[in-house]
């Protein structure tokens, strides 16, 4: 059984969870916890060795826990995605091989892509595809994209490297449920043509940022970032080149944080607990 906490910090709240959960006869295999103290808010993972009794334990642990407190005792196991692209197929790619291999932690519901590009390397997955061409009406094109997601139930929605802007009235009905890859270590170099922006500045490191999307272009929660040298014998099309491996290793890593439920967002910020 998993449990994740998130509340106001006070003194002894570790021991009172951990007697209530020993006093349930349940053993702790593995925590971790977080307290920021700026905001006085408290963070906790947790894994026990059973799953029997999880309603029960959640009001339980809301009777103890501070007014307001988050709880989730054994969210779903196997989390269900949807998959955004237009034409570029290396983060796709990974997703779908590790979604046939059942290590991704989650189930592939579909793909939709902008263009018929990527729809070849989904037959061969049997992962449905829909195309909805993006045109230049943008609510026509979230109209044709919401039916699209109609028919499928689904936790996030997987921007990989879906490169378009979405409207605050899309991003509005799944806070928090979509994930993003971007090619930058943000907050550098956001919006389009990040590579040239690099190249064009000299940077010596250059990155990748999977982070939830909100209604500020690039300016959502961070999840995990990586960098890697980048020296000024490089073009752009090295650094693309280079940017795509680590933006696939970017998002897969997000994605198993999230689909792992070790992610807490709170003032546009993340805690991690890996």
């Amino acid at each position: 059984m998993i449990i994740v906490i998130q509340c106001a910090d006070r003194v002894g709240l570790i021991a009172a969870i951990a007697r209530l959960i020993a006093k349930k006869g349940y053993n702790i295999t593995s925590m971790q916890e977080h307290v920021d103290n700026n905001e006085n808010l408290f963070f906790m993972r947790l894994e026990l060795d059973r799953t029997d009794g999880a309603p029960q334990l959640e009001d339980d642990l809301r009777q103890l826990l501070p007014e307001g407190a988050l709880i989730k005792v054994n969210p779903v196991p196997e989390k269900k995605i949807v998959v955004l692209v237009t034409k570029e197929y290396h983060c796709l790619a990974d997703i779908l091989v590790r979604n046939y291999f059942k290590t991704l932690g989650a189930t592939v519901q579909c793909v939709i892509g902008n263009h018929s590009t990527l729809q070849d390397i989904c037959d061969r997955f049997d992962v449905p595809f829909h195309e909805v061409p993006a045109g230049t009406d943008k609510t026509f094109f979230e109209e044709n994209l919401m039916a699209a997601l109609a028919p499928y139930e689904f936790d996030y929605l997987v921007l990989a490297k879906f490169m378009r802007i979405l409207s605050p009235a899309f991003v509005w009905r799944f806070p928090m449920r979509i994930i993003n890859i971007h090619h930058s270590f943000l907050p550098a170099f956001a919006g389009a043509n990040p590579y040239r922006q690099a190249h064009e500045r000299g940077v010596k490191l250059i990155g990748a940022t999977a982070h939830y999307v909100t209604d500020e272009l690039d300016e959502g929660p961070i999840i995990a970032q990586q960098i890697i040298p980048a020296s000024h014998t490089l073009s752009v099309q090295d650094m693309v080149k280079a940017g795509k491996e680590m933006e696939t290793a970017v998002l897969a890593k997000a994605l198993k944080l999230v689909f792992d439920d070790r992610v807490f967002v709170y003032r546009n910020k993340t805690v991690v607990l890996e």
